[in-house]
């Protein structure tokens, strides 16, 4: 039987796969993309219903296809996100294969190139890009028992609030989506919990600029800094309702029990670390350093952009701040589900080759991995913080395109 083979194999077809497959058709570089599911899928199958992008309409795209019905300050629903990349493959012919699960790739021994094992056959690809992004595997610890009595679920599986069991709801996360979701349950009229840990709170728009603006002006995609600053901490910034800047003190005063780290439970009661001033204060402060650095940079370009007093305001700690709780009886609160909007880790089981630390994670330098012909696209700080955003992943698929090229060129090198 005939093997099928190819030049670059990439593995799925979210905003990774699609950017790569554009930059390889531009460069003449032959080219399948497997998809397991269907394009852009997991914005529809494993979000929330009222999910929208973080970013406006004019900035969370590819360069080449605006939105054509969304206003560009306004900020996609998933749906349409879904649908943009969708548009976007038939844009750019992307041959795609949609319902093709990727089992397994391994070196090919005594000659270039990796054999992928596939739910359709086998294929012989020279490259693999492994574009799967950074939403792979659900996480969450196993604080609270299986057998409490209490539902639980990650934050990638949540719906809407009808979907959940009646009574109070614990929301465990102190990012977009925790944030996010605590407030549309207690917007439903649901007593909702919130546990926070370390997180970057920065203003969602500052003198009539989103913050996706000043990320680019101030420099802070590329992260270029003297002084290092903490990474893995929860990004609390989101587009919910019209875009606002999330405010831990304002879901408490709207109801919302705000608490410390989730540590552990027993007999029923969670243990909550003492560390919710401090996390708080910490996020004040990324805050009100975002409003001075683009203060400076106003002045020092003079650009004419209207002041905001009001930005600057902190409002006084409601209740549950300014007394911090520590345990919470589940049964006693009459919480009945919690939801882990704790991330998730990679998985790449399916990559059989020498590309990993001891821990698993990736070994690589701009996505080109310590196995040569493997790639890696769409992961957090692949090149810098833009990496695993929509207009990020573009720019890094376009470098990793002109090294398969540059690859291409040496192999096809014969001496006269």
């Amino acid at each position: 039987m005939t093997i099928e083979t190819t030049d670059t194999l990439i593995v799925g077809a979210g905003q990774s796969g699609i950017a790569m497959s554009e930059h390889l058709t531009e460069m003449g570089v032959p080219h399948i993309v497997l998809e397991r599911n269907k394009v852009a899928d997991r914005w529809r199958s494993e979000r929330w219903d009222s999910l929208v992008a973080n970013g406006p309409a004019w900035h969370d795209r590819f360069p080449n296809l605006e939105f054509d019905d969304v206003d560009p300050d306004t900020f996609p629903p998933k749906e349409r996100m879904a649908r943009y990349f969708e548009e976007y493959a038939r844009m750019i012919d992307a041959p795609v294969r949609e319902g093709v699960e990727v089992k397994r790739v391994s070196k090919i021994e005594g000659r270039p190139g990796f054999t992928v094992q596939t739910s359709e056959g086998e294929i012989e690809a020279r490259r693999v890009v492994a574009a799967t992004g950074p939403f792979q595997k659900p996480f969450f610890p196993r604080i609270v028992p299986e057998d409490a009595g209490i539902d639980q679920l990650h934050s990638s599986s949540y719906k809407n609030p009808d979907a959940l069991a009646d009574g109070a709801v614990m929301v465990v996360g102190g990012g977009a989506s925790g944030c996010q979701i605590a407030e549309e349950l207690r917007r439903s009229g649901r007593e909702v919990y919130l546990s926070i840990g370390e997180h970057y709170r920065p203003p969602r728009a500052y003198r009539n600029r989103d913050y996706v603006w000043w990320l680019g002006v101030l420099g802070k995609w590329d992260e270029v800094t003297i002084e290092a600053k903490k990474k893995h901490v929860a990004f609390a910034v989101s587009g919910y309702d019209g875009g606002r800047t999330v405010d831990f003190r304002r879901l408490g005063n709207m109801g919302i029990t705000v608490l410390g780290m989730t540590q552990s439970c027993e007999d029923g009661v969670l243990k909550i670390a003492d560390d919710l001033a401090r996390n708080i204060s910490q996020g004040d402060d990324a805050y009100l350093d975002v409003l001075r650095e683009a203060d400076a940079y106003v002045e020092r370009n003079g650009i004419d952009l209207p002041p905001e007093p009001d930005a600057w305001t902190i409002d006084a700690d409601p209740a549950c701040i300014a007394d911090p709780i520590l345990e919470v009886d589940l049964a006693k609160a009459g919480i009945r589900t919690i939801i882990w909007a704790t991330g998730f880790r990679f998985d790449f089981s399916w990559l059989d080759v020498n590309a990993f630390r001891e821990d698993g994670t990736p070994y690589h330098k701009r996505g080109i991995s310590a196995e040569p012909g493997i790639y890696f696209l769409g992961l957090p700080d692949l090149t810098n913080r833009a990496s695993s955003f929509i207009y990020g992943c573009w720019y890094d698929a376009k470098y990793i395109a002109t090294h398969i090229g540059v690859q291409r060129n040496y192999t096809a090198y014969e001496k006269a």
